[in-house]
C-alpha cells in the first residue's frame, strides 16, 4: 500500500471512530483502488497508538477509553507456559533439544552462578547471547510476578490510565514487560518502549512477539546513559493524532528494573529521565531484595527526593516537612512464591556434561527461583504522596528524636516497611516516618484488638501510633518501639 493510500486509511479512521467502530471492510471501500481489507487493517494496527484505536476480537477498531485502568488482579501463581515454550524454542535452536544436558546445560547452570556470584559482590555483569539465555532461565518467571503487584499496586491508586505509555530502562529478558502485557485488560492500549543494549534484546524481541495486540512495542537497543528519554517523549506528542488533545506527551510509567545497581550514576540517570515524565506520570524504581541492591535503591531514591526534582508517592514516605532519613532502610516487599516454570526444573534436574563445570556441589533446587521478594519505589515530579497528611508535632513525636525518648511513651506515625523479621519470636517490623536517623523496628509484645492493624497492615501502610514504649536496642544500633497492651495502633486512611 502506498502512502496515499496509507493517509487515506487514516483519515476515514479519523473519521468513523466518531461515530461508530472502524471496521476496515468498510474503510477499504473508500481508499484509491480497494485495497484488501487485510492490509487495511495492518495499517490502523501500525497507527493504532498515534490514533488512540484499540483493536477489538472481532477485527474492528475503537478509541480507547480515556480512564484509569481497571483490573481485577488476585496475585500470580506461575510463569505462562506460552511465554516458557519461547525461551525453550531458542534454547533447542541454541543447543538442541537436549540443552538442559551434558555441556550446555552445564555452561548454563556455570553461568547463572556466576552472574549471582557477580551481583551480590557487585561486580558488573556483561549480557552475551548465552548470558541472555541462563539470566532469562532464572529471573524471567519471578520478575514476570513482581512486575503484576507493581502494576496492581499503581493500578489501585490510580495511577495507571487505559492508554498507557511506558518506558522500560534496562528492559533484559523482557520479565516485567510480559507481566505488564499480561496485566492490562483487552481495553487498554500500550505503547511500550524499551532501552536495552545487551544481546538480553533478542530474547526480549521474541517475547514481545507474544504479546497481546493492543501492546504495540518498540526496542531501542541502546545504553540507558546514550538514549534520549525527552527525544523519544517529544515524538510521542508530536505522531499522537487521535483529535482528543495532547497532554503534552511524556511516559506516564518510566520502569527501572533490577537495573540502577548496574549504572555507574544512577541518580544523574534517573533525574534526566524525569524530563520524560507525563505530568502525572510516575517512575517505579526495583530492585532484588538482598541488602546492597536494596539499600542502594533507597539510597537513589532519597538522592533524587532531596535534591529534586522527584518526589517520593512511596512505600518509603516523608510525613514531615524538610525531614530526610539516614537509616539503611534495607526493607523489600514479599509475594507468594509462584510455581517453578518446567524449564528451571529440567535445567536443575539435567545430567552433567564432560566440562567439568557442574562440580559435585550441585544442590537440588540449586537453579530453581521462585521467590517472589523486592524493594521498590514510587517516584513522581507533581508531589503526590499516597498518605497526602503532615502529623501534628505538638501531639506526636518525629522519629528523628526518638532517641531523646528512650524509656518514655510516645506518640507517633510510621510506615510499615516490610514482613515480620522475628523468625518466630515476637513479631518485629521495619519502620520509618522519613525524619529516622538510626533504624527503626517496631516490635508486638502483647497483641490486642486495640494494636492489631500492626500486623495486618500492608507494606508501606502509614499507621498512628498512641503510647508505644520506646527502648534502645543495643544489639542492633537501633530505636525499638514496644507495642504493648497499652498501646493503640490505627491503620492511616489512603
Amino acid at each position: 500500500m502506498n502512502g496515499d493510500q496509507r493517509e487515506q486509511v487514516r483519515s476515514n479512521a479519523k473519521y468513523l471512530r466518531r461515530v461508530r467502530p472502524v471496521d476496515p471492510e468498510e474503510i477499504h471501500e473508500y481508499v484509491d483502488g480497494q485495497p484488501h481489507p487485510a492490509a487495511v487493517a495492518q495499517v490502523l494496527r501500525e497507527s493504532a497508538v498515534d490514533l488512540g484505536l484499540v483493536e477489538r476480537e472481532d477485527g474492528t477498531f475503537e478509541p480507547v477509553d480515556e480512564g484509569p485502568l481497571s483490573v481485577s488482579f488476585h496475585g500470580v501463581d506461575a510463569f505462562p507456559v506460552e511465554y516458557g515454550r519461547v525461551l525453550e524454542d531458542r534454547l533447542v535452536a541454541e543447543y538442541g533439544p537436549g540443552w538442559p544436558d551434558g555441556d550446555s546445560g552445564d555452561r548454563l547452570r556455570e553461568r547463572i552462578r556466576s552472574f549471582k556470584d557477580d551481583y551480590f559482590n557487585q561486580r558488573a555483569v556483561e549480557y552475551d547471547a548465552e548470558t541472555a539465555l541462563a539470566y532469562a532461565l532464572y529471573h524471567l518467571p519471578d520478575y514476570y510476578a513482581v512486575a503484576g503487584y507493581v502494576l496492581a499496586d499503581l493500578a489501585r491508586e490510580g495511577l495507571l490510565a487505559k492508554r498507557l505509555r511506558v518506558l522500560d530502562v534496562g528492559a533484559g529478558v523482557g520479565g516485567p514487560a510480559l507481566g505488564l502485557a499480561d496485566f492490562v485488560p483487552e481495553d487498554a492500549l500500550v505503547d511500550y518502549h524499551a532501552v536495552e543494549p545487551s544481546d538480553a534484546a533478542d530474547v526480549l524481541e521474541a517475547m514481545l512477539d507474544e504479546t497481546g495486540r493492543n501492546v504495540h512495542h518498540t526496542v531501542h537497543r541502546e545504553t540507558a546513559e546514550a538514549f534520549d528519554p525527552v527525544a523519544v517523549a517529544s515524538e510521542l506528542a508530536d505522531g499522537s493524532d487521535d483529535g482528543e488533545g495532547s497532554d503534552g506527551g511524556g511516559f506516564d510509567l518510566i520502569l527501572f528494573s533490577n537495573v540502577l545497581s548496574e549504572l555507574d550514576d544512577p541518580e544523574s540517570v534517573v533525574r534526566r529521565y524525569a524530563d520524560a515524565l507525563a505530568d502525572e506520570g510516575t517512575i517505579a524504581g526495583l530492585a532484588p531484595a538482598d541488602r546492597n541492591t536494596a539499600v542502594g535503591l533507597r539510597k537513589v531514591e532519597r538522592a533524587v527526593a532531596d535534591r529534586g526534582p522527584l518526589t517520593i508517592y512511596g512505600p518509603a514516605v516523608r510525613l514531615w516537612p524538610g525531614e530526610t532519613p539516614a537509616d539503611d532502610c534495607w526493607s523489600f516487599e514479599v509475594k507468594p512464591d509462584i510455581e517453578v516454570p518446567v524449564f528451571q526444573r529440567r535445567l536443575d534436574d539435567g545430567e552433567p556434561g564432560e566440562s567439568g563445570l557442574d562440580g559435585p556441589e550441585r544442590r537440588d533446587g540449586e537453579f530453581e527461583n521462585v521467590d517472589v521478594q523486592y524493594a521498590y519505589t514510587y517516584l513522581r515530579t507533581d508531589g503526590r504522596r499516597r498518605v497526602d497528611f503532615t502529623p501534628d508535632d505538638s501531639r506526636v513525636a518525629k522519629l528523628a528524636d526518638s532517641e531523646d525518648l528512650i524509656t518514655e511513651r510516645a506518640n507517633v506515625y510510621f510506615a510499615k516497611l516490610g514482613r515480620d523479621l522475628s523468625d518466630g519470636g515476637h513479631p518485629l517490623f521495619r519502620v520509618g516516618d522519613g525524619s529516622q536517623r538510626v533504624d527503626h523496628f517496631a516490635v508486638l509484645t502483647d497483641e490486642s484488638m486495640l494494636n492489631s492493624d500492626l500486623l495486618t497492615a500492608e507494606y508501606g501502610d502509614v499507621l498512628s501510633v498512641e503510647n508505644a514504649l520506646v527502648l534502645w536496642n543495643d544489639d542492633e544500633g537501633a530505636v525499638n518501639l514496644v507495642i504493648d497492651g497499652e498501646t493503640v495502633v490505627d491503620r492511616v486512611p489512603v
